[in-house]
């Protein structure tokens, strides 16, 4: 079925994160690989500075499989920038294939899902997915710079400066199962308000939850922990309340990248973490090497995208969203889902 579970038979092999000043002092702070407490990575700009951390990331998770670049089949790459020119940029060096992918904040598990049907379909032996997000980049795109220092609303999030890089091998590589997916279906809440994303995306997690757990015949209880990407704390109550209306009660295995990267309190980041970089660096810092080593079992990763624009902001449009699916296992678990 086009709208269904796609099965997949791929590993996440190798990864690595990138982060800026607030991230590492956050809770997760000593989960991410590469660190800047000036948030521009030795660039002059901020967009310049996004694009190098996704530089960064990818040759350290490329290297870590002690792989080449030209062995890489197919490069997954986007981000929130207009036209995605923090990910053209920064992978502009690498002499692999590129594919230029935007789910807003959904980016890494869209590319994640991406190099995993083509490893599965056998269109690469090799793929990588890369997405990022700048702090300061994306304010001065999306709503003012920094330096204007505007009054954030309590649903407001913070846009993680991170980067995170993700090599996808075949089933007979070590590395962590991706063992299915599902693409989500763009979902419009109503939601104008360009700071409230959680408000906005969680309808759409919530459909691409209740399509998963039809068709897979799974429930809550079969997971160690559903995660969303960056619903924060607005949105992440929103998708628990929507679904136990349904009947689906999440509360005992959810959470959430945007609410696991910051310290709500000491680093007062209102409703919590957003950003393609959200998900991405939570992934690759905190849950991939709990799944390697068999702390959880079985988790469903679940990053929710915005698909706004400044334009249709301006414009007074609504924000649809969309929540992209896969589903992950620890390497050291054995038999089928």
């Amino acid at each position: 079925m086009a709208q269904g579970i796609i099965r997949l038979q791929a590993k996440i092999c190798a990864w690595a994160t990138a982060v800026g000043k607030k991230e590492t002092e956050g809770p997760l702070g000593s989960c991410f690989d590469l660190k800047d407490p000036t948030d521009k990575f030795g660039q002059k700009t901020w967009e310049a500075a996004e694009s190098e951390m996704q530089r960064r990331a990818l040759a350290l998770a490329i290297s870590r499989r002690a792989l080449e670049p030209g062995q890489i089949d197919l490069l997954f790459a986007g981000d929130l920038l207009n036209q995605c020119v923090a990910s053209a940029y920064g992978l502009l060096e690498y002499p692999i294939p590129y594919c230029g992918i935007y789910g807003a904040c959904s980016t890494s598990a869209e590319g994640i899902l991406l190099a995993g049907m083509a490893v599965t379909g056998g269109i690469a032996k090799w793929a990588c997915a890369v997405t990022s997000s700048h702090n300061c980049a994306a304010e001065r795109q999306y709503r003012t710079p920094v330096e204007y220092g505007g009054q954030r609303s309590p649903t407001a999030q913070w846009t993680v400066t991170g980067a995170g890089a993700f090599l996808i091998g075949g089933k007979d590589e070590d590395g962590v199962p991706i063992t299915r997916g599902m693409v989500g279906i763009p979902q419009d809440s109503g939601v104008r308000d360009a700071a409230n994303m959680g408000g906005a995306m969680a309808l759409a997690a919530a459909d691409t939850l209740k399509r998963f757990f039809q068709e897979a015949g799974t429930i809550p209880d079969d997971y160690d922990r559903i995660i969303t990407g960056d619903l924060g704390y607005e949105g992440g109550a929103i998708l628990c309340d929507l679904l136990k209306a349904e009947g689906i009660d999440l509360r005992a295995q959810y959470s959430d990248c945007g609410q696991l990267i910051y310290d709500r309190d000491r680093q007062d980041v209102h409703s919590g973490g957003s950003g393609c970089g959200c998900a991405a660096v939570t992934l690759g810092g905190y849950l991939l090497p709990r799944l390697w080593e068999g702390v959880e079992k079985r988790i469903l990763f679940l990053p929710t995208g915005a698909l706004m624009s400044p334009d249709s902001i301006k414009q007074g449009r609504t924000i649809p969203a969309v929540a992209h699916l896969v589903e992950l296992e620890s390497r050291t678990l054995k038999g089928e889902t």
